[in-house]
């Protein structure tokens, strides 16, 4: 995303928001384990479904 950084004076640059991303290990159905990179948000949808 992009937004703005807003100074105590009022002056408005240009800055992006980027995703909060991890490297984790992910087993697959068949055993097998990749490496993915998961954004935070996604890896806690994740461990909730898990269990």
């Amino acid at each position: 995303m992009v937004g703005n950084n807003v100074s105590h004076a009022n002056n408005k640059t240009k800055r992006r928001l980027l995703p909060n991303l991890r490297t984790v290990r992910i087993q697959l159905e068949d055993g097998t384990r990749v490496k993915i990179r998961v954004a935070a948000s996604a890896l806690r949808t994740l461990k909730k479904n898990r269990s």
